[in-house]
């Protein structure tokens, strides 16, 4: 059963950082992918970087510079380091896992940006 958790969200001001953790388990092949998506309510689920099993890193637009993707030795948790925050990266940040042509979801940490 594989099962994904994330967390490390919370309330920070403007400026200021967070560090979200991911960890999947119940993956007995090597996960495809791993990433993070955010998502405000009546809006669309958006990526916000993923890393492929070979270590290819992707960002969007809109937090490179500010937001760094890594993983640990095992592949199985992903860590998206968060800097200089705003307050449009408000939303609810999703872990996703690519696993055997299915994807997978954590339950969602919020991550709310407000001075």
């Amino acid at each position: 059963q594989v099962q994904v958790v994330e967390s490390g969200g919370g309330l920070v001001q403007p400026g200021g950082s967070l560090r979200l953790s991911c960890t999947a388990s119940g993956t007995d092949f090597s996960i495809s992918a791993m990433g993070w998506f955010r998502q405000v309510p009546g809006k669309q689920r958006d990526l916000v970087a993923t890393v492929t099993w070979s270590g290819i890193i992707n960002y969007a637009d809109s937090v490179k510079g500010r937001y760094t993707i890594s993983r640990d030795n095992a592949k199985t948790t992903v860590y998206l380091q968060m800097n200089n925050l705003k307050p449009e990266d408000t939303a609810i940040y999703y872990c996703n896992v690519k696993y055997l042509a299915t994807d997978y979801w954590g339950q969602g940490t919020q991550v709310t940006v407000s001075s």
